[in-house]
């Protein structure tokens, strides 16, 4: 998404010089030509071209005037389908149309010249020519010839999705960012409005994209709220107490006169109002976009995470649970429309969301999302998604894996909740989902022994010592034969859940002498 003006020397210097470079040489050849043919009597060239005869420019002059209105006739007529067949579209652009100053330039301009066209067109008399007055007409009607070509150019640039997507954004930071450091009510609820509005005219558009099949224009949509809410957060320290309370001007909105008085309070409050609307519109997106347009489901997911980070990163408590808040309401929709791989992407990001918070020092914040990965672990395997149970199983494992890297104290707490996600059967089918389970416990526990961590690899052992011998056999075979990294389909995580490089693999051995599992009768594969 660009983000820039086009650049100017190509847009329009380029183009205007080429342009009235050619149409001028051309005339001055054929010019000179024929006035050298003809003798010349006595001047050179532009001399002789300066010598108007009032009586014989007359008719010149008033049709100087009658050509740059045509002119600035069908710019007005091509720029007012463009900006119309646009608007249709996207909310707001007549507007944002005229408030961009080359646009009301450009029309000046053309005004301008017109006007002084018809005053010229009067001046001449029948043995005085305002030489002056005259060539600056000339020169302002190849102009505006002249200028045709590079300013629709300019217009449709001006109208392209993306950048009406961008200066959307842009204009959203910029009132944001204006209206949070004013301590005057009314200024403060204006700026909220306005920012409020953009933040639907987003939303409006991804819609509109998703509706018609427009993935690309939807995913620019999506991530300019994502970039509008980062850049919000980096301004937020500084944003007066009045910018949170959430004023009259955005109290009748839909998404805040629904809900209960206590939770509006709670929001401002907690000073996340605007963070929420964002969120709000995410959640909006992804339940429209779930069954219909995936990748868009994907990418909202993918957007919260960068916002759940910018929140870590500020250290924003109330925003990262916040985040947390709406990606389980998006793992709660995707079970309920009982999406595997739609869920399967989420919980990626999920994962990486945790990750970041482990890795900026809020563990305890990652300890809380956690235990919600886990919770839609067990609805999943209520639900008979034993797929989603397996990998929250393997994403809760590699988290653990992480915590102990970094030496966080939270890592025990979060391998005991983790222990406690296998459940009895309740049917056969739900057979995968547990030895899904179990494998990620047994993969856990081989990296502890790896790094000399034997009782947290006990640990693991006493929680699987019930387990019947032959489910214990049917995981060690199933870890056993996985030697490679890659999966054999294309996925987004890029690494097989079960593999286990061989210094973890060789460790297994070990893990299942402990639940006393006999050796296997074959020695397993070799490493490829």
């Amino acid at each position: 998404m660009s983000d820039e003006r086009p650049n100017f020397r190509r847009m329009w210097l380029i183009p205007v010089v080429l342009l009235t470079s050619t149409a001028l040489t051309v005339f001055w050849l054929f010019y000179a030509f024929d006035y050298f043919r003809s003798g010349g009597q006595g001047f050179n060239p532009l001399e002789r071209y300066l010598r108007f005869d009032p009586g014989s420019i007359t008719d010149a002059v008033s049709s100087l005037a009658g050509m740059i209105a045509a002119v600035f006739g069908i710019v007005i007529t091509v720029v007012s389908i463009i900006v119309q067949l646009s608007a249709e579209r996207y909310t707001g652009v007549a507007a944002m149309f005229l408030r961009d100053r080359l646009n009301l330039a450009v029309m000046a301009f053309y005004v301008v010249a017109c006007v002084c066209g018809v005053w010229l067109s009067v001046s001449l008399q029948s043995d005085y020519v305002p030489r002056t007055a005259l060539l600056m007409m000339m020169f302002a009607t190849t102009a505006g010839l002249v200028l045709m070509a590079p300013y629709f150019g300019y217009v449709f640039w001006f109208l392209e999705p993306n950048n009406i997507i961008a200066r959307i954004r842009q204009d959203a930071v910029r009132v944001a960012a204006e209206g949070a450091s004013v301590k005057e009510p009314a200024q403060c609820a204006k700026a909220q409005a306005e920012t409020l509005g953009s933040m639907e005219e987003l939303t409006d558009i991804t819609s509109n994209s998703i509706s018609g099949k427009d993935k690309i224009i939807a995913s620019g949509a999506v991530d300019a709220l994502k970039d509008f809410a980062v850049a919000y957060i980096a301004a937020k320290p500084t944003a007066t107490d009045v910018w949170f309370q959430i004023g009259p001007n955005i109290r009748q909105n839909p998404d805040f006169v629904a809900m209960d008085p206590e939770s509006l309070h709670d929001l401002e409050q907690r000073r996340t109002w605007v963070e929420w609307k964002v969120m709000r519109q995410y959640l909006g997106i992804y339940n429209e976009a779930l069954g219909s347009m995936r990748d868009i489901c994907y990418l909202v997911a993918i957007d919260t995470r960068y916002v759940g980070e910018a929140a870590g990163a500020a250290k924003d408590e109330q925003l990262m649970r916040l985040v947390l808040r709406f990606m389980n309401s998006y793992m709660r929709a995707t079970l309920n429309a009982k999406d595997v791989r739609t869920a399967y992407n989420v919980l990626n990001q999920y994962r990486l969301l945790v990750e970041a918070f482990l890795r900026q020092g809020n563990a305890a914040m990652a300890l809380e999302a956690v235990e919600h990965m886990l919770y839609y672990g067990h609805v999943s395997y209520d639900m008979k998604l034993t797929f989603v149970t397996e990998t929250v199983a393997y994403d809760v494992s590699a988290l653990c894996q992480h915590a102990h890297e970094l030496r966080l104290t939270e890592e025990q707490a979060m391998l005991e909740k983790f222990l406690e996600l296998d459940r009895p059967l309740r049917v056969r089918s739900q057979e995968k989902a547990l030895l899904g389970v179990r494998k990620a416990q047994v993969k856990l526990a081989a990296y502890y022994l790896t790094q000399k961590e034997e009782d947290k690899a006990r640990l693991i052992s006493q929680d699987m010592a019930a387990e019947p011998s032959d489910r214990l056999v049917a995981i060690r075979d199933q870890l056993e034969r996985v030697t490679s990294k890659d999966f054999w389909e294309i996925i987004d995580r890029g690494r097989n859940f079960e593999y286990m490089p061989p210094r973890q693999r060789n460790q297994m051995a070990t893990f299942f002498s402990w639940l006393d599992l006999p050796p296997p009768t074959e020695a397993p594969p070799e490493e490829v």
